[in-house]
């Protein structure tokens, strides 16, 4: 996508499609709007009178041909309550804009602002255009893959040309943004065939590479070294070999210690020897979204050069049953040397992640967030809409809630109390992979708590937040890719805790 910046008149404007982002009217009082409405013998007002286009969200008309524009067509996209018009309020918007026919067949196309108010504003309309018109076509052949999108380029235009710098710093920022985490959706998608550990730790060596990040890839013999026994017994069932991925930003002064970021990496979860349900096995090619959204996380703060040092932790394999496979009952010592016994052995996420959690220590960390498709319990506690957050530290917990409010993916947080630390106990080893039912998801974080150092932590599990199973404006059915603004949005907003 092509994006172009303009300081013009809406009548002076050449494109095919002249888009305009509308607030909730009763009357028509917008100066733009009155000029439309003059120049097509009172169209504005036909659609206001009709009530076919009166700004409430999701409506969208069209004007074709308006006299005295340089345009073929006028849309119109409604945001809803001028008082609750937010950030969000324009991702929705452009997102059910990249779907629009009127749009998408055009070659060129405004988004017109007129005078800038709230700038995070362009943001979020790039961001909703291009996670809305997301589609994975790799694996198509023939017509099917073809894109039908048309649309080439987008020109966004205010009135005042002193704007055009904060113009083009918000939409190239919200343009990095969607496109990380459209690499959290590409990544989380692709088959297990064609994303193995290996296969991962070379995306992200090339990645890294592009984007000057440091990249450090632990081999078996590497993680065996490094005793990280929770991860090489879920990796024993594969005969594929896992992998530890280190990746290093340093954007912020020398000594700085790192945010360190850790992610579930799992590019296939059969369950192993506990093995699940086949309805829907399919989608767990997609239980390495966690490594998605760090990975993309770190080099989206790479190219937005973000004054901070960051480091990405990435434990991989896939949980596979066969004869060499993990098997209820056996225990497993960790790399901080903890010792586990096995009663799931599709409560893998959590044993990898322990090794990350305890290898963070070697960084000094700042802080260390980690995130995970974790648990099904989560389903039962905020459905699709939400992900649940745990943690240590309030400070951080307030900032993970300062950042979902900003970026619009939303977590609630879940307290860890002294009953479900005593349900991860074993009577034979220090503690339990599984902890039953009840409280599934405290119970894995409570599991989680016992690998970090002395220092502030919070867990976000984004199990099924990482599917969405109907469509939204800007998150069309599938992988969704959240996680991925929620951690750069912390990230931009970095303060020491």
């Amino acid at each position: 996508m092509k994006l172009q910046y303009l300081a013009e008149q809406p009548q002076a404007i050449i494109a095919d499609s002249l888009v305009l982002f509308i607030p909730e009217y009763s009357r028509i009082t917008d100066k733009v709007l009155k000029e439309i409405d003059s120049a097509t013998d009172g169209a504005v007002s036909t659609l206001l009178d009709s009530e076919e286009f009166t700004g409430e969200e999701k409506q969208v008309s069209v004007i074709m041909h308006p006299s005295g524009y340089q345009v073929k067509r006028i849309i119109l996209a409604g945001l809803g309550d001028k008082k609750k018009v937010d950030v969000d309020s324009y991702r929705r918007a452009a997102g059910r804009l990249s779907q629009f026919v009127g749009l998408t067949k055009s070659s060129t196309a405004a988004f017109y602002f007129g005078k800038i108010g709230d700038p995070t504003f362009l943001q979020g309309a790039i961001e909703g255009y291009l996670l809305g018109s997301y589609k994975q076509l790799e694996f198509k052949t023939g017509k099917s893959a073809e894109d039908k999108n048309k649309l080439e380029a987008i020109t966004f235009v205010t009135d005042n040309k002193r704007s055009l710098r904060t113009l083009e710093k918000y939409v190239e920022r919200g343009q990095i943004i969607a496109e990380g985490q459209l690499l959290v959706r590409e990544l989380a998608n692709t088959p297990g065939n064609h994303l193995t550990p290996r296969m991962l730790a070379s995306r992200a060596q090339r990645l890294a590479r592009k984007h000057g990040v440091r990249c450090v890839i632990l081999d078996e013999k590497a993680i065996q070294r490094e005793k990280m026994g929770a991860l090489l017994s879920v990796a024993r069932g594969s005969v594929e070999p896992p992998r530890f991925i280190v990746l290093e930003y340093h954007g912020g002064r020398q000594g700085q210690k790192p945010v360190v970021l850790v992610g579930k990496g799992v590019t296939f979860d059969a369950g192993g020897i506990s093995l699940k349900s086949a309805l829907n096995m399919h989608q767990m090619k997609g239980d390495m979204a966690g490594a998605a959204a760090v990975l993309a996380a770190i080099i989206t703060a790479a190219r937005l050069k973000l004054p901070l040092n960051i480091v990405s932790l990435i434990p991989t394999t896939e949980n596979l049953p066969s004869g060499s496979a993990s098997k209820p009952g056996d225990i497993v010592t960790s790399r901080k040397g903890l010792t586990i016994e096995i009663i799931n052995t599709d409560a893998e996420g959590r044993l990898i992640l322990a090794d990350a959690l305890d290898y963070a220590n070697k960084f000094e960390p700042q802080a260390v967030v980690d995130i995970a498709t974790l648990t099904g319990a989560s389903l039962y506690i905020l459905g699709y809409a939400g992900a649940p957050v745990l943690g240590n530290n309030p400070k951080l917990m307030a900032r993970l809630k300062e950042a979902s409010a900003t970026c619009a993916e939303r977590v609630w947080e879940l307290p860890i109390w002294d009953d479900h630390r005593n349900q991860m106990k074993s009577s034979i080893a220090d503690l339990v992979n599984s902890g039953g039912k009840p409280a599934g998801t405290i119970t894995a974080a409570a599991f989680l708590e016992n690998f970090i150092g002395d220092w502030p932590w919070a867990h976000v599990d984004i199990a099924y937040v990482d599917y969405e199973p109907e469509g939204r404006p800007y998150i069309p059915k599938g992988i969704t890719g959240i996680g991925l603004r929620l951690l750069v949005e912390l990230l931009i907003g970095w303060k020491k805790l």
